[in-house]
């Protein structure tokens, strides 16, 4: 999928790894409709600003009305805070469910059609290690990433006819806010490099798209899945800073 003069939308672009792709994108030559539940938070200069909250059926539906256009779909929104599946707010593992599922979900079939008209183009799943896993404090979110990497392998298939690129980012550990802040009330010291920078992982992300990759990890995504093939496990951010020479804090 070539970047450079495509036209694509990416969800919650005001923060984090969504700001990046819209930064990125457009320095490749693309046309980038940012999106977020909160427009007037978005800082992405020369870029198309649209509200959107992929849970909300009409606003997914207007969006889609106006970016007829796009070629390149990129679902990164998400809510990520629904905690353990026993003691977590029932509401906030809906909500956990609703954004990385059934809003993504909402979010291809939309668009399916436009990136049909517009040759095929490529959708980019945005995923998490946590779906090849699960994360005890956050159990409903590592569920809720398992779905969406089913919903992406199902999509590739039913869109392949209509020459749609369908492709998994799987991203391990990344430094953004909420991750910066999880570790730091879990007491946990991460080392030098074990958390990706986020502008790195969207150029990674970026380069395999155009390359027509369906499935990009970093290193602890690849170890992630190779843990597939023996007995269910726990991605214990602990385990995971001590193996790589860190640990908690005393």
């Amino acid at each position: 999928m070539e970047l450079h003069g495509a036209t694509a939308l990416v969800t919650g672009t005001n923060r984090g790894i969504g700001h990046h792709f819209a930064i990125e994108l457009l320095r490749r030559g693309a046309k980038v409709y940012a999106t977020a539940r909160r427009p007037e938070l978005v800082n992405v200069p020369g870029a198309e600003v649209l509200r959107l909250d992929i849970t909300d059926q009409g606003s997914v539906e207007a969006a889609a009305a106006i970016a007829t256009d796009v070629d390149v779909l990129i679902n990164n929104a998400a809510f990520t805070a629904g905690g353990n599946f026993m003691t977590g707010d029932l509401d906030a593992i809906r909500m956990t469910m609703d954004s990385n599922y059934y809003g993504t979900l909402a979010m291809i079939r939309a668009f399916a059609p436009i990136l049909a008209r517009n040759g095929g183009g490529a959708i980019l799943n945005v995923l998490s290690a946590a779906a090849w896993t699960t994360v005890d404090g956050n159990t409903s979110y590592a569920a809720a990433k398992s779905a969406q990497w089913g919903l992406t392998n199902g999509v590739r298939l039913e869109l392949a006819a209509q020459g749609t690129q369908v492709t998994a980012l799987v991203p391990g550990l990344i430094a953004t806010e909420t991750m910066k802040d999880f570790a730091a009330n879990a007491g946990i010291d991460f080392p030098d490099g074990l958390l990706e920078d986020p502008a790195d992982l969207v150029r990674l992300a970026l380069d395999g798209l155009e390359a027509g990759e369906i499935e990009i990890v970093d290193r602890i995504g690849a170890d992630a899945k190779a843990s597939l093939i023996g007995p269910p496990s726990t991605f214990d951010l602990e385990a995971v800073a001590a193996s790589y020479g860190a640990g908690t804090r005393s």
